[in-house]
C-alpha cells in the first residue's frame, strides 16, 4: 500500500507543478527517483500511468483515474492523520451534548460553527431532554454534557456541574381565555379550575409532572415547550413558559401575562458533564457556553458555582 500512496503523492504533485523537475523540488527528491517510483508501480500492476512518448510525460486514462481518485484517498489519509494526532492530544472522537428543551438551541449555532472551524476532528451529536430526563441522559452515559437542566444536580461522584443562571418563567394565557379577565394576582384555587398545558418529563424513572401543576388539575401533557406555547396561544390551556419564549407574544398582545400568588419566577439552570469521559472538546464547550454573552442574557447574571 505504501508504494501506491507514494505514487499518488507524486502524481498529485506532478499535476500541480507541471514537470518531474518541479515536482522533485517540491518533494525534496530527484526527478529520477520520482520516475523510478512511478515506473515500478506500472510494472507491478502491469498498467501505464504516464505516456512518455512526447517531450513531456502526459497522464493516460488510467493515470488520470489514479490522479482523481487518488486525491480523494490522500485527503482521507491526511484527515486520518490529523484525527489520530488530535485524539492522542485528548480530543474526543465524538461528543454527545444533551440540550434541555427549555434551552434556546439557536444560541448554540455560532458555537457549532466556531468549533468545526478549528476542531472538526470531534463529531458532535445533540440529543433532547426535558427536566429530569436531562440529568438522566448524563448519568446513564447517553450524553457527555447536558445544557439547560432545571432540576437539581445528582449527588453522584464522577459528574461535574456549573450553575448556568436563572431561567425566568411567566404564567400566560390567550386574551380570550377565562383567566385573562380575572383580577390579579390569581390564586392557586382559581388557576386550578382551568386546564393546564405541561411538558412531560423525559425521565424514565419519574412520572411526567410539571413543577407548576397543581394536584388534581386537569392537564394536557405535550412533548416540548414549542407545542405547549402553541396550545396556550390557541386558548386551550394555561401555564408557565420561559419568558424568553413568551415575551414577543406578550408584547404583541397574543398572550396575556398574569401574576399568580406564591409563584417563584426564577429556576436555577445547570450545565453538567461526565468527568470520567471529559476531554478537550468537552472542556471547550463548557467554557464557551458559560462565557457566552447571548446565553447570559437568557439566564441572567449570576455567580456560577462549580462542583467537581
Amino acid at each position: 500500500m505504501k508504494p501506491l500512496l507514494d505514487v499518488l503523492i507524486i502524481l498529485d504533485t506532478l499535476d500541480k507543478e507541471g514537470s518531474f523537475a518541479a515536482a522533485a523540488t517540491k518533494l525534496f527528491k530527484t526527478p529520477s527517483a520520482l520516475s523510478y517510483t512511478v515506473q515500478k508501480l506500472e510494472n507491478d500492476l502491469n498498467i501505464q500511468i504516464l505516456d512518455r512518448s512526447g517531450h513531456r510525460a502526459r497522464f493516460t486514462r488510467t493515470g488520470q483515474l489514479l490522479l482523481e481518485k487518488g486525491r480523494e484517498v490522500l485527503h482521507s489519509v491526511r484527515e486520518l492523520e490529523q484525527q489520530a494526532i488530535k485524539l492522542h492530544q485528548g480530543w474526543e472522537n465524538e461528543l454527545v451534548i444533551g440540550v434541555d428543551d427549555s434551552f434556546p438551541f439557536s444560541l448554540l449555532t455560532p458555537l457549532i460553527e466556531a468549533f468545526y472551524k478549528s476542531y472538526s476532528v470531534t463529531r458532535l451529536k445533540f440529543i433532547n431532554g426535558v427536566l429530569g430526563g436531562s440529568w438522566e441522559a448524563l448519568t446513564e452515559g447517553r450524553a457527555d454534557i447536558i445544557v439547560g437542566a432545571m432540576s437539581d444536580p445528582p449527588s453522584l461522584s464522577g459528574f461535574g456541574f456549573t450553575l448556568l443562571g436563572q431561567l425566568e418563567s411567566v404564567f400566560v394565557v390567550a386574551p380570550h381565555h377565562p383567566l385573562a379577565e380575572i383580577e390579579e394576582p390569581l390564586t392557586r384555587r382559581v388557576v386550578k379550575r382551568s386546564r393546564a398545558v405541561i411538558v412531560g418529563d423525559t425521565s424514565r424513572l419519574e412520572p411526567s409532572r410539571s413543577m407548576h401543576l397543581l394536584e388534581d388539575q386537569d392537564a394536557i401533557t405535550v412533548f416540548d415547550f414549542k407545542t405547549k406555547l402553541e396550545l396556550q396561544i390557541s386558548g386551550i390551556g394555561c401555564g408557565y413558559v420561559p419568558r424568553y419564549m413568551a415575551q414577543r407574544f406578550i408584547e404583541s398582545g397574543v398572550l396575556v401575562e398574569k401574576r399568580v400568588v406564591s409563584h417563584v419566577p426564577f429556576v436555577p439552570v445547570w450545565i453538567g458533564w461526565n468527568e470520567q469521559t471529559a476531554g478537550l472538546a468537552s472542556e471547550w464547550w463548557r467554557e464557551q457556553i458559560v462565557s457566552s454573552p447571548e446565553i447570559a442574557v437568557v439566564y441572567g447574571t449570576t455567580e456560577n458555582n462549580t462542583n467537581g
